[in-house]
């Protein structure tokens, strides 16, 4: 059965494609699909009436029926997905659209549409108070005019007016009644509203105790998160106490290589000055052979210049300083031997040091 009759005067002024969801009644929590696939959603208004309706049919379905009061409110709870309560079907309808833009002028258009609602409602009961009072004027003023026309005219005139004032009394009486009928309809008309406004707000304080229920339950989820948060710091902290104990071997690490560097590289340099030490000390049977053949030299001289006794004396003068050379040529060359034996043996020492030290490391 279509909402709305063949021959109503409610007219579509907005129409859009959205699915339509309904929150399930036995949880009020989780959203439960009124249709399949994307369905035209349209909002309709009643000239009769002057209201205003939002309807969606899928197929021969009827899936939305709510009339926007004034003070119904649509909410947009994502990018995508709106939602208003209806207190007269007693459900929650809600909206997903495929893009942003959509449901923004979805949103703009209730928000125009329960303006409008508002400012007809407000005009209707200016009405109502305008007829009101206007009957109960014109009520009052009828008799007055009457008595004075009956006073101040003479009998003549009573006599030509008086059918005419009754008939007018007749009218107005006819107006006070159909303002008095309207007027008991119209209460009639607002206890019912305010009957299904008291409905609406023990439906609301029933959804409000469930939402201070859900609120509890989330409360709880979250503080177990917030300790499963606060258990994952404690781990993350110790592990990076871990990972800085880790760098901090690692320095060790370079610094030990970087030290091992320096030795060998003094290690070479000490090579480099034991390789030279070598050289000097293959000089020394050299110098020692020469020093050999000066004394014979000198012998020979000698016996050649016997004869000769102030060159032998300058000659001895000579050979003399050269022993006295020779002597401490000797003794700084014994002193360098011993000296370059302790150079080996502190080289030895040093080089056994560095290769226990690879060992180790």
């Amino acid at each position: 059965i279509s909402p709305v009759p063949p021959y109503s005067r409610e007219q579509p002024i907005f129409t859009t494609r959205a699915h339509v969801f309904q929150i399930d009644p036995s949880t009020k929590k989780n959203w439960v699909p009124a249709s399949k696939q994307a369905v035209t959603v349209s909002y309709f208004y009643d000239s009769t009436r002057n209201s205003y309706r939002i309807i969606s049919v899928d197929g021969a379905k009827v899936i939305i029926n709510s009339t926007i009061p004034p003070n119904m409110t649509f909410t947009k709870t994502s990018q995508k997905f709106g939602q208003w309560a209806d207190s007269r079907a007693n459900t929650v309808f809600g909206l997903g659209f495929p893009s942003e833009q959509q449901l923004t002028k979805f949103a703009e258009k209730f928000q125009e549409v329960k303006e409008a609602a508002k400012l007809a409602r407000d005009r209707s009961q200016e009405k109502i108070e305008t007829s009101s009072n206007h009957s109960q004027e014109s009520g009052r003023e009828t008799p007055s005019s009457t008595r004075a026309s009956s006073v101040n005219g003479t009998d003549d005139e009573k006599a030509s007016h008086g059918g005419s004032a009754e008939a007018h009394l007749k009218s107005e009486n006819d107006k006070l009644k159909i303002a008095l009928a309207q007027s008991s309809s119209n209460v009639k008309k607002w206890e019912t509203e305010l009957q299904s406004l008291r409905e609406s707000n023990a439906r609301l304080s029933t959804a409000l105790q469930e939402s201070a229920a859900s609120i509890e339950h989330w409360k709880k989820q979250f503080s177990a998160c917030k300790e499963e948060n606060d258990q994952l710091r404690g781990k993350i902290e110790e592990l990076e106490e871990q990972c800085n104990e880790i760098n901090k071997e690692k320095e060790r690490n370079a610094q030990l290589s970087r030290r091992l560097q320096e030795l060998e590289t003094e290690l070479q340099d000490k090579e480099l000055e034991l390789e030279e030490l070598r050289k000097q000390g293959e000089i020394i049977p050299e110098l020692m052979s020469e020093c050999e053949s000066v004394s014979e030299q000198l012998q020979a001289a000698e016996k050649k210049n016997k004869d000769l006794e102030e060159k032998v004396r300058t000659l001895r003068t000579e050979v003399e300083e050269n022993k006295h050379r020779q002597t401490n040529l000797k003794t700084e060359l014994k002193n360098f031997l011993d000296v370059l034996d302790g150079k080996i043996d502190e080289l030895h020492d040093f080089r056994q040091g560095l290769s226990k030290l690879g060992v180790d490391n």
